[in-house]
């Protein structure tokens, strides 16, 4: 179906070459390069840097990285510099990439679908107390995330990964990124459709495939069928969602063009059911679209939602079936319900197809450490156990528990302080990872975010209504904040005294699932980060005293005053 990216003609349609420098879409003929990510992408595939890392760089050090792969290439197999310490996040927007850049590493291992044995976890904690100072963060994309990694340690970490089946490959970069699916897909009782055979294909069809390496921008893939729509598909560039055909029976529903940032876009369907064994063909047109169409000549414009949102679904949908599926139609499909609760993150304890049990928890805001992952993979063993899962609510499972077993699982898991019982905040904060370590971020999240639970809990322990608070260090939205019941983007603020200070701007109201739209901005809403746990408890008090009857947050948010929000 594709060809290479060092010759893209050879998949894209004949079609006159324009003189208008256009978009940068190689479909219409508009190959050279027109910023420096194309050009470098164009000089060197990104996955063949490794070969670099494996016989140079991790022999002669961080000074002997080209610039060109050290800001660009690595990213192919999920390397991104960290940022140096001591540097505020007034400059973080002023100083070049150079001045920001530590001499360690982010290293981010793609957990495709949230699917671990505990040997492998085992493994991630290991490697994350000998070589990460014991750093490893569950994202909202069901990835592991390490930091303080040297390049001289790199080859030793992928050794260890891929002798227990792990990849760091297009873990970042203008790659398809890790695939997120239903962490409890074939093992839910409510499951409409298992997912796992299409998510297997589209991963042996793209990962490490140069006819894939060089797309305009990352591309995010989601795919679940549970009726929870447990896999946030709205911000995806294209997801798979599970419905009941009416004549065909389960299949999938297609959904392209969303994504968050700057500029967020809800991701739009394509109105066609997909049977699971032609999800890998359309996923395959999709991407390949993306890569032929997507827009390449400036860097801000080029993820896929602002070609569909150009196109529009009939037209993506008829080019995906007349030039990318050989003139396959696809077939007219109903809509995905609307799931039956606001919770998607299968916390707590439910009952497995097969009569057992699986078991779901909650770190703070995603931060865990080595020894206690290794400490987790050992409890579930212990219990029976050989699977956990990652969440993209930046959750963990634990699967295949015997009834009789459930409740020492629950106290040893909150030994640990991942409680399978948590508080509205404790089960509903999230936060990115902020300036301690991101060299976009202007101010801090983790720690901000865990002593927020701690302080919502004391002031409202009764609070029991689903909510979500998501805490950003920058505009760029990696902890969906324009979704959240409370988005807190960071930024600098002036406090009473006139000083800058860190702080957040304020988003209310956003959802996903459940009448999903865009958060509310409160004009001049900013609050400073001492000033956050009174305001979230003032607010959440005016919420319990002027709510209707079963009335959600975000619903009221929409017809609050300004006042009642400030």
């Amino acid at each position: 179906m594709a060809a290479s990216p060092q010759n893209p003609a050879a998949s894209a349609p004949r079609r006159k070459v324009s003189r208008h420098r256009g978009e940068g879409q190689w479909a219409a003929g508009h190959f050279t390069p027109l910023n420096g990510n194309e050009q470098f992408k164009k000089d060197d595939d990104g996955l063949n840097v490794r070969t670099r890392i494996e016989t140079i760089y991790s022999k002669r050090g961080f000074d002997s990285i080209d610039p060109n792969d050290l800001r660009g290439r690595m990213r192919w197999w999920g390397l991104y510099t960290q940022r140096r310490p001591g540097i505020d996040g007034g400059k973080t927007a002023v100083l070049e990439p150079e001045e920001l850049d530590d001499r360690y590493f982010m290293l981010r291992v793609r957990i495709d679908g949230g699917a671990l044995t505990t040997q492998q976890l085992r493994v991630i904690g290991e490697v994350s107390q000998e070589f990460a100072r014991g750093t490893a963060d569950i994202t909202d994309r069901q990835n592991v995330q390490y930091h303080w990694i040297r390049i001289e340690d790199v080859p030793e970490i992928w050794q260890r990964l891929e002798a227990v089946g792990l990849s760091t490959v297009t873990a970042c970069g203008d790659t398809p990124r890790v695939m997120i699916a239903s962490p409890v897909a074939g093992i839910a009782e409510d499951e409409i459709i298992d997912a796992t055979p299409a998510l297997e294909e589209m991963k042996r069809r793209v990962l490490n495939n140069p006819a894939y390496s060089n797309l305009p921008r990352k591309f995010k893939t989601a795919i679940s069928g549970s009726p929870l729509l447990d896999v946030v598909h709205e911000i995806n560039d294209v997801a798979f969602v599970g419905v009941r055909h009416p004549e065909h029976g389960p299949g999938f529903d297609v959904w392209v063009g969303g994504g968050l940032s700057t500029n967020p876009k809800l991701g739009v369907r394509l109105g066609a059911w997909v049977p699971i064994e032609d999800v890998p063909d359309v996923y395959e047109g999709v991407i390949s679209i993306f890569r032929d169409y997507g827009y390449r000549r400036l860097r801000n414009r080029a993820r896929l939602k602002f070609l569909v949102a150009d196109w529009g679904a009939e037209k993506f949908r008829q080019v995906l079936e007349d030039e990318y599926l050989g003139g396959r139609k696809l077939v007219d499909g109903p809509a995905p319900e609307q799931p039956v609760q606001q919770w998607r993150d299968h916390i707590g304890v439910h009952r497995q197809q097969d009569g057992r049990f699986y078991v779901g928890f909650a770190p703070r805001v995603g931060r865990v450490d080595g020894a206690t992952l290794t400490k987790i993979a050992d409890l579930a063993e212990a219990h029976g156990s050989g699977r956990v899962r990652t969440t993209v609510e930046q959750k963990m499972i634990v699967l295949d528990i015997e009834q009789d077993r459930v409740e020492s699982l629950v106290e040893g898991l909150e030994a640990l302080d991942l409680t399978a019982r948590p508080s509205t905040f404790r089960r509903g904060t999230m936060a990115c990872t902020g300036i301690e370590f991101c060299k976009l971020a202007i101010v801090e999240t983790k720690q901000r975010g865990s002593t927020l639970i701690d302080e919502l809990e004391r002031r409202l322990p009764d609070f029991d209504e689903p909510l979500t608070i998501n805490l950003n260090g920058c505009p760029n939205a990696c902890a969906r904040i324009q979704v959240a019941d409370i988005g807190l983007k960071g930024q600098l603020v002036l406090d009473d005294e006139g000083r800058q200070v860190e702080g957040y701007q304020v988003h209310l109201g956003g959802a996903l699932g459940l009448e999903a739209g865009f958060g509310r901005k409160v004009r001049g809403l900013k609050v400073t980060a001492d000033e956050l746990p009174d305001y979230i408890e003032r607010v959440l008090t005016r919420f319990r005293a002027e709510r209707t009857e079963g009335e959600r947050f975000a619903a009221w948010t929409a017809r609050a005053s300004e006042e009642a929000l400030s």
